[in-house]
């Protein structure tokens, strides 16, 4: 018999049907207030990585941007070998992939799963990211649509 993470059925005694017991889920409550452009990318990473949409590192991302199927480039500004960073400026205009530039590489390689945490949740240790692709948003979310307003504003200017 194998074991499964599937909850096994109880009956009733009152009505005797099947009754399946699942664990409650927390319902997220909507922000009021608007959320910034770095915290909607830190979110968009974060559900790329979990879709298997995101590319990490030179190599990866050369070959997403090549191939057109790149969605959003993200490049460190701390990344202090300029052909690299010129190659990937070119391979962004060439596919007409939007560019966000993120201050720090290992900000960037924490958002993208790059990092160690400790018991609280928390950042202890982070490997440096000097880009990143999505290649699949993986789900709508407020997140999403707060980033790509963005950058559909940044286009226009």
């Amino acid at each position: 018999k194998k074991r499964g993470s599937h909850p096994k059925p109880t009956k009733n005694m009152a009505t005797e049907e099947p009754v399946v017991d699942t664990p409650t889920e927390e319902v997220a409550e909507v922000e009021v207030q608007e959320m910034s452009v770095l915290d909607a990318l830190k979110e968009v990473l974060k559900k790329a990585l979990m879709h298997d949409g995101l590319r990490k590192g030179l190599h990866e991302c050369a070959k997403a941007l090549d191939k057109r199927t790149a969605r959003l480039c993200c490049l460190s500004k701390s990344c202090d070998n300029e052909e690299y960073t010129k190659l990937i400026r070119a391979l962004c205009n060439e596919g007409e992939v939007h560019l966000i530039m993120v201050d720090d590489g290992k900000e960037l390689g924490a958002w993208c799963g790059m990092c160690s945490l400790d018991e609280e949740g928390e950042v202890k240790k982070a490997v440096r990211c000097s880009c990143a692709v999505i290649t699949d948003f993986g789900e709508e979310t407020h997140a999403l649509s707060v980033l790509l307003d963005y950058l559909k504003k940044q286009a226009e200017n």
